[in-house]
């Protein structure tokens, strides 16, 4: 997985299964597994970070640069 530095809440990954467990250690939140649909994307209920499917339709870094 990459973190975009540039919004520091979308993680790019390169599965459409994903883990979260939130930031802070022990202040994070507890991992959750979640799947991206045929959007290309998924929002963690617990912090709100966004995950990108690298080359996905949701990923438009190409697009904007």
């Amino acid at each position: 997985m990459i973190i975009d530095p540039n919004t520091p809440e979308t993680v790019y990954a390169e599965s459409t299964r994903v883990a979260c467990e939130g930031e802070g250690g022990a202040l994070g939140h507890p991992r959750v597994w979640l799947q991206m649909g045929n959007d290309g994307f998924v929002d963690c209920g617990y912090c709100d970070r966004r995950f990108i499917l690298t080359g996905g339709p949701a990923d438009t870094r190409e697009a904007a640069a």
